[in-house]
């Protein structure tokens, strides 16, 4: 069934195949003769012999196959699961000289991108904490220059901006409003504008009652002071209040401001005022209920809000929304009876 074929060029199951059928073939040879000398069907078929007829010269174990032929295939297939064995026992294959390489510049970049972002981290931490120790400082030095208010005359309103911006008054070129949102700050308008209301500029009458001096709202956990002015350095010391708006108690429009995202945050969770939650105003040690009755979103050049109003109501401001800051948040409370 091989035909000619040469012994070495045969695989493993060919070889496996040939030797079985030299196996037969030799059990066969060993049935016909022991069948011609008188042996029973049972021991020609196993190859044993009985103890009354000695069988001389056989062995009781199956006669292998011989012959060149046999122990040639015997020899190929032994070598053939030997060479099996040694590819299934060799070691796997050194990574080539470029393949290294590569995979050394690979781990490089990553321990340089993670070592990147664990600075950018750190540096966000200490700045921040930076930030909030010095309003802390402000705002104790306001605490401290409170003790005892003196009314002054309040300044004409002269804005053409909502307070807010990313940069301070003293940046290259002055302050640049509404630019990346993580260096957004509240600014000061410059005291060479001459920008006015559409109708013209609003003077206020100089107010007899005393100054905010701080501002609660228990439904956000406000409990700041409150500073008289809106400007870069105001803000950092608390909530800040428009010279010339109204001041606590009084009929018109009491404007305040504070950051929501740096300098402790203090109007951070404003929006979520809802109509109907009170906050309080004080002056000195006299409080003022306010309950509120309106909340909007709107640009900051709508500078109507900071109007001066018939009755007595209370702007709180901040920028929206948070960390991004292109708007203003506005919630406007009444005072209660």
């Amino acid at each position: 069934m091989f035909g000619k074929r040469n012994v070495e060029n045969l695989s493993v199951e060919e070889l496996e195949r040939m030797l079985l059928v030299k196996k037969r073939q030799s059990r066969l040879d060993r049935f016909q003769r022991l069948s011609q000398e008188g042996r029973s069907i049972n021991e020609a078929l196993l190859g044993t012999t009985s103890t009354k007829q000695p069988l001389t010269g056989f062995s009781p174990q199956p006669k292998q196959a011989n012959g060149p032929a046999a122990e040639g295939i015997q020899a190929t297939l032994t070598k053939s699961k030997t060479t099996k064995k040694q590819k299934t026992d060799a070691p796997p294959k050194e990574k080539s000289r470029s393949k290294k390489i590569v995979d050394a510049m690979l781990l490089s970049l990553e321990v340089v991108a993670l070592a990147g972002l664990v600075g950018v981290l750190v540096a966000s931490y200490f700045n921040l904490r930076e930030l909030n120790d010095e309003v802390s400082l402000a705002q104790q030095s306001v605490v401290e220059r409170q003790a005892a208010p003196t009314p002054t005359a309040a300044p004409p309103i002269a804005l053409a901006r909502l307070p807010g911006g990313h940069s301070p008054p003293t940046s290259p070129g002055g302050a640049v409003p509404d630019i990346p949102a993580h260096l957004q700050h509240w600014v000061q308008p410059s005291s060479s504008s001459t920008a006015n209301f559409a109708a013209g500029a609003i003077d206020v009458e100089p107010q007899d009652s005393a100054l905010p001096t701080r501002i609660v709202i228990p439904k956000i956990n406000v409990n700041a002071p409150i500073v008289d002015g809106i400007g870069w350095e105001d803000l950092k010391k608390g909530v800040g209040h428009l010279p010339g708006s109204a001041n606590p108690g009084e009929r018109g429009n009491l404007y305040l401001a504070a950051h929501n995202d740096i300098y402790g945050e203090i109007f951070r969770y404003l929006e979520d005022l809802e109509i109907g939650d009170e906050y309080f105003i004080y002056a000195g040690e006299e409080e003022f209920h306010y309950v509120v009755k309106e909340k909007r979103i709107i640009d900051p050049t709508e500078v109507e809000v900071m109007l001066p109003t018939t009755e007595p109501v209370v702007t709180l401001q901040t920028c929206y929304p948070y960390l991004v800051d292109t708007h203003r948040l506005v919630v406007i409370g009444e005072l209660a009876e």
